[in-house]
């Protein structure tokens, strides 16, 4: 395998243990999860912090390219709600986003938390020629939607009524969605 074959398969094993683990996950830990030894991570990212930002930067950079491969049009609105909600079902990348947020008191990851949100409104604005309203319930249902996933709340029906009622809406806006 090659050097950056074996880099790209420690950043997918370090997207799912910071996604499980979050900024506390170690090293060793991305290492076990790859199969090679710690060391070696340390070589090709130098710090642990390093390694986040690496890992979190190609995250964002895929959620930016679902949405930047949306043409502009008419329906641009809806197929950039279409293409973030299919990236949601890597629950790695959602959890590893999420995760990200937090961290975000680094400056280095705060500025790729900012950039993403921020290009996720100006996008949906470019794409769909809506409104600064408009593409601010976008930004915010996307984050609504990758909150409720990332703590599992359609596992949880039947816990909480308000929940319950939180999750049907969201439900019914991306049903409504796909019938549109």
């Amino acid at each position: 395998m090659s050097g950056v074959q074996r880099r790209e398969e420690i950043l997918v094993a370090a997207r799912t243990v910071f996604a499980e683990r979050g900024y506390s996950a170690s090293t060793d830990e991305v290492a076990r999860a790859a199969g090679v030894s710690q060391p070696y991570v340390v070589r090709l990212f130098g710090t642990k912090r390093e390694l986040f930002l690496e890992a979190y930067t190609v995250a964002s950079a895929q959620i930016i390219a679902a949405l930047t491969a949306v043409p502009a049009g008419p329906d641009a609105a809806l197929r950039m709600g279409d293409a973030y909600i299919g990236l949601l079902a890597d629950r790695d990348l959602l959890r590893m986003v999420m995760h990200g947020f937090i961290a975000g008191a680094d400056e280095e990851v705060g500025r790729v938390a900012r950039h993403t949100l921020g290009e996720a409104f100006r996008l949906f604005q470019e794409r769909s020629g809506q409104d600064e309203q408009a593409a601010r319930v976008f930004v915010a249902q996307g984050m609504l939607i990758n909150v409720l996933l990332a703590v599992d709340a359609p596992a949880h029906v039947g816990e909480d009524a308000g929940l319950d009622a939180l999750v049907q809406c969201v439900q019914d806006d991306i049903a409504e969605r796909a019938t549109a």
